[in-house]
């Protein structure tokens, strides 16, 4: 195998490490051609559960995660009730135990309910046995600047950070589509990029006001992209996560009206797809984040304007990325490893994740076909939800093994 797509070697694994050299009667995996990375991280899944079962489950969630090569996923709030107590967070991280594809690390509401009115109960999250270290209202913006700031200062105490959900509701009231040329000719209301620019803005202000952790989920903009590039020539402590549909479809698909294009921050130009591109390629942008959004048919299989937005995303991940970012030589795989698990794991405080493929390390890892073309067929997907804007796309590279702490919860593509 080629760690991180360079030279040849060898990987050896004990008791769920790395090591120098083969253990005695060690299991033997043909791994010629392949490529290995660290195992990879995601900053951003809807899990469902508790609430939604309907439309994905733990279990399911996080099969569908180490099948796309993640071995940790954070798993977003917004689930019935809400994860904005102790109870909650402790119950979605150990039904990731039990399921036991990768690791599950619950993303704790930012204000109860996400409401938007009181912040929730940061300090008791942060020491449930979760140890929640990454709270978002994500699915909505914490639009109130005061509550803002005082979620920014409260989780300094255990270098915690805030992911923000940037989306001004006034500017999107009844919005359907990216604001534009398309939006005009299709008769669908507009979602004007300043809607997130402007609270980009404001928070980046607001964390360095504080001194605190602020992250950007799902950034979309050209004008995104220059605000977070301001922001860290300052000094001040942003990040942001790109998904891989904003990296690769464009709000001109939007011209078929399926619903399986409708999408919450929308697809947006060409122009931002590009600046994109190039904000994770030179690190401006520092992670790619899926925005895994599992639907029941029902909530996405209807007319435009009453569809759910969102999109599934963990399986494709690595294949879309390796389409944008790879095959266009913006990344090498030793960039993608960066940005698909070392950064991530970083940000979300993932001491366990993210790490060098060298002896010592847990062996949390991925194989992948380089050369592989994949056609996405959305009934094998592991996933209760079918909602994946690729169906019938070719697109590169595949998933060959994935290994949870040198246990493989993937082989040859399949569940181990």
């Amino acid at each position: 195998m080629r760690p991180l797509g360079l030279d040849a070697t060898d990987l050896f694994v004990e008791d769920g490490a790395l090591v120098d050299e083969a253990p005695a009667g060690a299991q033997v995996l043909d791994a010629d051609g392949l490529v290995a990375l660290p195992g990879l991280v995601d900053l951003h899944t809807h899990l469902r559960e508790p609430g939604r079962e309907d439309a994905e489950t733990v279990e399911t969630g996080t099969l569908a995660a180490a099948l796309g090569g993640f071995t940790a996923v954070h798993a977003m709030a917004n689930t019935e009730p809400v994860a904005d107590v102790a109870g909650v967070v402790e119950q979605v991280w150990r039904l990731g135990l039990e399921a036991g594809y990768c690791d599950v690390h619950p993303v704790g509401a930012v204000t109860v309910g996400l409401a938007g009115e009181q912040l929730a109960e940061l300090g008791a999250m942060a020491d449930s046995a979760a140890r929640v270290r990454v709270f978002s209202d994500d699915g909505r913006c914490v639009h109130d600047p005061l509550l803002m700031r005082r979620a920014l200062e409260y989780v300094k105490a255990f270098d915690g950070v805030v992911a923000q959900h940037a989306q001004d509701p006034r500017l999107t009231e009844g919005a359907q589509m990216n604001e534009g040329a398309q939006s005009a000719r299709l008769g669908l209301a507009g979602w004007p990029a300043v809607a997130e620019e402007a609270v980009i803005a404001r928070d980046c202000l607001l964390a360095a006001h504080v001194g605190s952790r602020v992250h950007f989920c799902h950034v979309s903009t050209a004008g995104s992209v220059e605000i977070v590039r301001w922001a860290k020539r300052k000094g001040w402590n942003v990040t942001a996560e790109v998904t891989p549909h904003h990296l690769l479809l464009t709000d001109d698909l939007v011209a078929s009206y399926d619903p399986v294009f409708k999408v919450n921050p929308p697809l947006r130009s060409s122009e931002d797809v590009e600046a994109l591109r190039d904000a994770l390629a030179d690190g401006t942008i520092d992670a790619v984040a899926t925005d895994h959004a599992p639907h029941a048919l029902e909530d996405k299989e209807t007319e435009w304007a009453a569809a759910a937005f969102g999109m599934t995303g963990l399986e494709t991940a690595l294949s879309v990325v390796a389409a944008a970012m790879v095959e266009t030589g913006r990344l090498d795989w030793s960039g993608v490893a960066d940005r698909m698990s070392v950064r991530p794991a970083r940000i979300g405080r993932l001491t366990a994740q993210g790490q060098p493929l060298l002896p010592g390390a847990p062996a949390n890892l991925v194989l992948l076909d380089p050369a592989a073309r994949v056609v996405v067929d959305p009934s094998t997907s592991a996933s209760r939800s079918r909602n994946t804007p690729y169906a019938g796309r070719e697109l590169p590279a595949r998933v060959v093994a994935t290994f949870l702490r040198g246990r493989p919860t993937v082989l040859d593509g399949k569940p181990a």
